[in-house]
């Protein structure tokens, strides 16, 4: 499997790049969050990359991050998700946008990008609960607003509230407040919902 391509960038045709590898030139297709992030061409580029095999081509999809590559992943594995659809919605919204929406269980959110109708935004929501949605949206919000967020979070969970009573009360938090007082001002917030 190609994992990383490095080289001078050629082409620019959204979705799809041409970068030169010492002498040869690989078609990526890349979400449009990469390709606002490109390098102008003559430019060396580097991209995670994502080999997908079918029976009638082999397509190299490309990356500017990890996290962006292992959520492109993880929607290829959804049933009736394919690769074209899964660069749709990386094109659509950031991981940390999907991950909030997944949290929320917001199927609005979703719809809203082309080509994703109400199943296919409810199948995401349902396949993708756990494995997308709070570890990353919480460490998004932990670098955001502070070290203490994430270790709230964590508590509210633990103490039984859905993720997304979770993160309604985190609203409720001020940035740079303490886990203790911040945990309750959470539970305050959540007694009165």
């Amino acid at each position: 499997m190609i994992g990383r391509i490095a080289g001078t960038l050629l082409e620019k045709n959204p979705p799809q790049l041409l970068i030169d590898c010492q002498g040869v030139g690989y078609e990526v297709d890349v979400p449009m969050s990469t390709f606002y992030n490109l390098p102008p061409l003559g430019e060396k580029v580097v991209l995670l990359t994502h080999l997908a095999i079918r029976e009638d081509a082999h397509v190299l999809f490309g990356f500017g991050s990890a996290e962006e590559r292992a959520t492109f992943r993880q929607l290829v594995k959804i049933s009736g998700v394919g690769a074209r659809t899964a660069l749709s919605i990386l094109s659509g919204m950031s991981v940390a946008d999907l991950s909030q929406a997944i949290t929320m269980q917001e199927v609005g959110r979703l719809t809203r990008i082309p080509g994703i109708g109400k199943k296919t935004a409810e199948r995401l929501l349902l396949e993708l609960k756990g494995k997308l949605g709070a570890d990353l949206f919480t460490s998004n919000m932990a670098a955001a607003a502070g070290d203490h967020s994430a270790d709230i979070l964590n508590a509210l969970l633990a103490l039984g509230y859905s993720d997304k009573e979770a993160m309604l009360a985190m609203k409720s938090v001020p940035k740079d407040t303490g886990v203790s007082e911040g945990i309750k001002l959470a539970l305050k917030s959540l007694s009165k919902g």
